[in-house]
Formats: structure tokens, C-alpha cells, sequence
């Protein structure tokens, strides 16, 4: 073993940069392309292209962000969300629920990073909320009640400073749903209703957040104002409605869809859809856009999606002993480091046949 030095030091994160685009997560949604598509065009979309560079780079900072919880969010799932550019292209020109799933994810990434912008005061734009919010109607978690009940009246005020979600939405249905506001088949219907599903599941999952103020935390005071959920727990309610997903049909009047049987509830606004079926995403199939799950890492011990049996598509796999290093035995040096030794482990990965 020999001795690791870990010194504290801060880390800062690389910016946005124009190669990350190259990688294939621009098939999504490329800012950039869009606005270069309509820099004659007229209407809001051209003016935010033309008007608001800022707000263009936060929306590019906002795919990022969908495409990064998607991968986590399929991580352990035979489609993982890839971002290999050919096969995110066919996978988004179908209507499965793996599209309704991206489409609804990157729309919430673009109104969470227009909106955590607002908030920071990047964007001269806009600003935090400031106003006071109507109580939402609503059940159960969905519901936000002023002055939250376990603070008496005389004791709270408002702190007028909120994240501004309602600019976020705003800026996220212009930029992203003008262009198809005046088409009315199946495939623009799914994706828009998806579009508003993502965006959704920011907005019905808004948190009162408190402050104290008194002398020794005796919280004569509470100032109170409406924070975004974390971007995870989007991406985990997001995930749950792709579990559920309700498949559709294009209704006879051709201006709306329903669902593919009359068993089926009829899907709510905070639902994903979708009208076609998943391929299994077992075998490389460059038409559906599948890359298979082979020499995908399984475990073994799991009964999950990332179960050996379910990953691999009861091919089997191989298992191999790898030798890693790893920090050990480590002791806090006054002052400021923490000395580590470096051990050797072995372990045990399985991959599918």
C-alpha cells in the first residue's frame, strides 16, 4: 500500500460546452438548430432567438439537465436512455412511452433552469416571484396551504421571493410548443401533451419553505416563500408516470385522442402518453433504434430491472474478477487534509452474453 494525499480543494463546474451537443442528446431539442430554423420566421419563437441570447443558453442548459436525469432514471433498464445521436433519433421518431418519457423531461429541464435562472437573477428577463401566490386548489401533496397550518397567522409573513415557475412555464411552452400549435395530428397532440406533463410535475410539486427569526431560534417569526422540488425528485415523479403511461388513439374528430380502450381511465393532464409499443430492447435494431443489452453490466443479486435475468434477456452473462483501488485507512492531518493509503480490492462484475 503507499500513501494518497486528498487535499480539500473546491470544484468548480465546466461550463455548457458546444461539444457536449455532438454526443447526440442535440436530436432532443438543439436551441441552437431551432433558432437558426426560424431566424426568419416571425412570432415569439423568432423573438426569443433574435431577442433573448440569455434566455436561449438557459434553455440549452435545461436539455442538458432533462438528458442527465434521463440517463439516471434508466440507468439499470435495457433502454438507458442513450445519447448515441442515431439511436436517440429513432427512438424520437416513434410515439413509445421511452419518447413520451424524454419529450415530458426535457420540457421540465427547460423550465427548471429557466426558472432556478430567474431566481439567481442571471436573466434580465425576470426576477423571483414577489407577489403572493394563491393558495392552490388541490389534494393530498398537490395542495399548498398560506400560511402553512402550523404557523399562527399573527406569526407569519410572506417572504416574497419565490422561484418564479410561472415565467419558467411561460418561456418553455413558447419556445418549445409554438412551432406545433397549429397541427393537430396524433404525434403533435402526444407531445405536447407530454410537453405539459414535464412541466407539470414542477409545478403541482411546489414547496413552502419557512425562516425563523427571534431572539435565540425561538421563531417568534417565520417568513415564508415557494421553492422548486429538487430536479430528482421531478425526474422520480416523472418515472412514476412513465410506469403508468396510458396508451392513446386519435379520436374521430382529429383534434384530440383517447384512450386505445374504453377499460382504460382516460389520462389526466399530469399523465404520459403514448400510441405506440416499446420495442424490447433486447437486440441491436438500428430501425427501432434499440442497441441491445449486450455487455451491459448486471447485478446478479438484484430482482430489478437491473437483475442479470431482466437486463440480459435470460441470455445469460459472463462474470470476471477485476482488481481495484480504492482509498483506505484514512486519517485527518491538522490542518487541512485528509492522508489515505491506497488498497487493492478484487471484484466480482457480470456482464450480459
Amino acid at each position: 500500500m503507499r500513501p494518497v494525499v486528498i487535499a480539500a480543494c473546491l470544484l468548480l463546474l465546466a461550463p455548457i460546452t458546444d461539444s457536449w451537443w455532438a454526443s447526440g442528446s442535440a436530436v432532443i431539442l438543439d436551441p441552437r438548430m431551432v433558432c437558426k430554423k426560424n431566424r426568419r420566421t416571425r412570432g415569439r419563437l423568432a423573438q426569443i432567438c433574435r431577442n433573448e441570447t440569455g434566455l436561449v443558453k438557459e434553455i440549452t442548459r435545461g436539455v442538458t439537465l432533462g438528458a442527465t436525469e434521463c440517463a439516471h432514471q434508466f440507468r439499470n433498464r435495457r433502454w438507458n436512455c442513450t445519447t448515441q445521436r442515431r439511436s436517440m433519433r429513432k427512438i424520437l421518431m416513434r410515439d413509445t412511452r421511452e419518447t413520451g418519457f424524454v419529450n415530458a423531461i426535457t420540457a421540465a429541464g427547460v423550465t427548471y433552469a429557466i426558472t432556478r435562472a430567474c431566481t439567481a437573477g442571471s436573466l434580465l428577463e425576470c426576477s423571483c416571484e414577489k407577489g403572493v401566490p394563491k393558495p392552490r386548489r388541490g389534494r393530498g401533496s398537490n395542495a399548498i396551504t398560506l400560511p402553512p397550518t402550523d404557523v399562527p397567522t399573527d406569526r407569519w409573513q410572506w417572504g416574497g421571493c419565490s422561484d418564479n415557475v410561472r415565467f419558467g412555464l411561460k418561456k418553455s411552452r413558447e419556445f418549445m410548443d409554438s412551432r406545433y400549435r397549429k397541427r393537430s395530428d396524433i404525434k403533435t397532440l402526444i407531445k405536447l401533451h407530454n410537453h405539459n406533463a414535464g412541466r407539470l410535475a414542477i409545478k403541482n410539486n411546489m414547496k413552502v419553505e419557512c425562516k425563523c427569526h427571534g431572539l435565540s431560534g425561538s421563531c417568534t417569526l417565520r417568513t415564508c416563500w415557494l421553492r422548486m422540488p429538487t430536479f430528482r425528485q421531478v425526474g422520480d415523479k416523472l418515472r412514476d408516470r412513465f410506469e403508468g403511461a396510458a396508451k392513446v388513439i386519435a379520436s374521430n374528430d382529429g383534434d384530440s385522442f383517447m384512450p386505445e380502450s374504453p377499460s382504460i381511465k382516460r389520462p389526466g393532464k399530469k399523465d404520459i402518453i403514448y400510441s405506440e409499443e416499446s420495442p424490447d430492447f433486447c437486440s441491436l435494431n438500428l430501425k427501432t433504434g434499440s442497441l441491445g443489452t449486450h455487455g451491459r453490466q448486471c447485478n446478479v443479486s438484484s430482482v430489478g430491472t437491473d437483475s442479470c435475468d431482466q437486463l440480459c434477456c435470460r441470455r445469460g452473462y459472463k462474470q470476471t474478477t477485476v482488481k481495484e483501488t480504492e482509498n483506505c485507512n484514512c486519517q485527518f492531518k491538522w490542518c487541512c487534509e485528509v492522508i489515505c493509503e491506497t488498497c487493492y480490492v478484487k471484484r466480482d462484475i457480470q456482464t450480459c452474453l
